[in-house]
């Protein structure tokens, strides 16, 4: 059976919202620069907090929400991944939870791999660990993305302890195999390092597109990694602050158990009552209509940049609502965003943030209505 896209907001309602995405700039200009999407919240999130909020349920998150068992059934479902519920801890956000891991298994100063253009917050979270950044970028392979895993032994030989994974990557959408995510494994094993896995993306992963789950990949990489998760990112939860740590291995279990209680004190109660809605299986068709919608809109960036952006390549993500655009042809210098923001009033997010592979490039969130992307993209081919 067809699954009908789920429509976003329109934006005059949009407009109304008080995050990020809608407030930093005016109502002049359009933004798709920050990770938040323009969809209705599902259903089963909405009643969720509704009830809270009428029970007046705005106390202390309790040791057990309850998430962790709703987050092994949803990886089951979504996945094929046996996941154990008492291997998961609960904290703040994905960025927290990634410092307090990173923290337990490197010294201060060692060197903690990064496969760039990635997520820019990477690269202080590691510092504020105590770690130092080291880049392996990916290989840009004339079709697509992958690690560069001799690059990584190198700098596993070379004394780096950790690797900090994007599984699905953020900003090009790749999913990596699992036969990269085991070969990785086996690198980390060999070297006494550890892969620490960010999945935020992983429920948006599109047809054609299959997501292995790090800890999943092999029983090496179970030993060796820790995965941080969260439905933040798919049921644009962010502001309500849940995440979850999970491993599968009785080594690293006993490392995040022995992070302070405060870290698990950290997850916000709303945060947690909205993520046991999501990872419910009521939630299941919401997600599927947004990866419908999500779907559409991957594929109509790539027309829409060949009919007004011609010179702009792209190449259509496996995984989420981002999209990783080079303009460097345009020649409109190392942060092309720039000029789109202050001469078009389009907001995307600047390629130099990920690392200096991202000079001339976007980041373009197209979790966004059809009609807003079209006159988007319209705007910077008015500048082209």
């Amino acid at each position: 059976m067809s699954v009908i896209p789920l429509e976003a907001l329109p934006i005059e309602q949009l407009r109304q919202r008080s995050s990020t995405k809608w407030r930093k700039y005016g109502d002049d200009v359009l933004p798709f620069f920050v990770a938040e999407t323009d969809y209705p919240a599902a259903p089963a999130i909405t009643a969720a907090l509704t009830r809270a909020i009428a029970l007046g349920d705005t106390g202390y998150t309790p040791p057990d929400p309850g998430v962790a068992a709703a987050y092994a059934g949803f990886a089951a479902r979504r996945f094929g991944w046996a996941v154990d519920p008492s291997r998961i801890r609960t904290t703040c956000d994905v960025m927290m939870a990634i410092v307090e891991i990173l923290r337990k298994v490197v010294e201060p100063g060692d060197r903690v791999v990064v496969t760039t253009p990635v997520y820019p917050p990477f690269f202080e979270c590691i510092p504020e660990a105590g770690g130092v950044v080291e880049r392996v970028p990916l290989v840009d392979t004339g079709t697509g993305w992958e690690l560069d895993l001799l690059g990584i032994e190198a700098a596993f030989a070379g004394g780096a302890r950790a690797i900090l994974l994007c599984n699905p990557h953020n900003p090009t959408g790749t999913v990596h195999s699992r036969e990269t995510l085991a070969a990785l494994a086996d690198l980390a094993a060999a070297f006494g390092a550890v892969v620490v896995s960010d999945e935020i993306h992983a429920p948006l992963t599109h047809a054609g597109a299959t997501f292995t789950p790090f800890l999943d990949a092999s029983p090496v990489a179970a030993r060796v990694g820790y995965a941080v998760v969260s439905a933040s990112k798919a049921f644009n939860l962010a502001g309500l602050k849940c995440a979850l740590m999970v491993t599968a291995d009785d080594a690293t279990s006993r490392v995040v158990r022995s992070l302070p209680d405060e870290v698990e004190w950290r997850t916000g109660l709303f945060g947690a009552i909205a993520a046991l809605a999501a990872f419910s299986e009521e939630s299941d068709p919401w997600l599927d209509a947004q990866l419908a919608a999500l779907d559409q809109n991957r594929v109509l960036l790539a027309d829409l940049l060949a009919e007004h952006v011609p010179s702009a390549r792209y190449r259509i993500p496996d995984a989420g609502f981002l999209a990783w655009v080079d303009l460097s042809d345009l020649g409109w210098g190392d942060n092309p965003a720039v000029k789109i923001r202050r001469e078009a009033d389009v907001a995307f997010h600047l390629g130099p943030y990920f690392g200096e592979e991202g000079n001339g490039h976007v980041r373009i969130n197209f979790g966004c209505s059809p009609e807003l992307l079209t006159e988007a993209v319209r705007r910077v081919g008015s500048l082209a």
